[in-house]
Formats: structure tokens, C-alpha cells, sequence
């Protein structure tokens, strides 16, 4: 396999990630007064948008790490995703009118062990549907 195959190959299990930690990185960038309020809904739509942010990238994160096989790497994308709430809120203490949360972490953690529990479910759920077939001798 060439270096343009391998790089090929990296990006295709990665990008996923690499754009929600981007998508995390720009939402918690908007300053207090950029954020809309939901009204009633202001607190279920916020932290909501927390667990299902850190769903899809605890997801994304096992979509890289499994790299197609079992998806026994679900502590690493759970404890990658945990790391990156920590460091989520460590960059919102810098934005105008933000602050950090403990509360937030948990959320997001809570969020990425959902994600990576769906992904694992439905990659196992596939497997046992389709199995791979046995690659031929050339």
C-alpha cells in the first residue's frame, strides 16, 4: 500500500471526527451574547446540543479507532472524547461572557458513551447481518 493509500485510508476513518471536534470547537467559540435563547427550551436545547454533539464524535471517534474491525476500542473513544469536554471547556473560559462547567464535561461524557454504545451496536448488528467474506488466495 502506497503513502497516498495509507493517508487516503486515514483521512476516510477520521474525518468524521476531525469535523465534529471542529464543529464543537467553532459552537463553543460564539460569545454569550452570539448564542440564541430557546426561551423554555433554552436549557433542554443547550444541553441537549451538548450530548448529541459528543455522541457523534464519540461515535466518530470509534469509527477511527476500530478502523473497520470489532469495535472493542470503546473505553479509548469514550476517555478521547472526555479529554476533549475537558478541553472544550477549558477553551469557553476565554470566550466573552463563558464559563467552564463540571456539569457540562459530564453531559458531554454521558453523550459520547451513548454515541459510542449506538456505534458499536449498530457495527455489531451489521456484522452478524452481513459477514465479511472470506478473501481468496491470488
Amino acid at each position: 500500500m502506497s503513502r497516498f493509500d495509507t493517508l487516503k485510508a486515514w483521512l476516510w476513518r477520521w474525518f468524521p471526527a476531525l469535523v465534529m471536534m471542529g464543529a464543537i470547537f467553532a459552537a463553543s467559540s460564539f460569545t454569550k451574547k452570539e448564542i440564541p435563547n430557546f426561551g423554555a427550551w433554552d436549557l433542554l436545547a443547550k444541553k441537549g446540543g451538548h450530548a448529541l454533539g459528543y455522541a457523534l464524535l464519540g461515535a466518530a471517534y470509534l469509527r477511527g479507532l476500530a478502523a473497520g474491525r470489532r469495535p472493542n476500542w470503546r473505553l479509548a473513544a469514550l476517555a478521547a472524547a472526555a479529554l476533549y469536554a475537558v478541553s472544550d471547556e477549558f477553551h469557553q473560559r476565554f470566550v466573552s461572557g463563558r464559563n467552564s462547567s463540571p456539569v457540562d464535561v459530564l453531559i458531554d461524557t454521558c453523550g459520547a458513551a451513548a454515541g459510542t454504545a449506538a456505534w458499536a451496536f449498530i457495527q455489531t448488528r451489521v456484522r452478524l447481518a452481513w459477514p465479511r467474506r472470506p478473501s481468496t488466495p491470488e
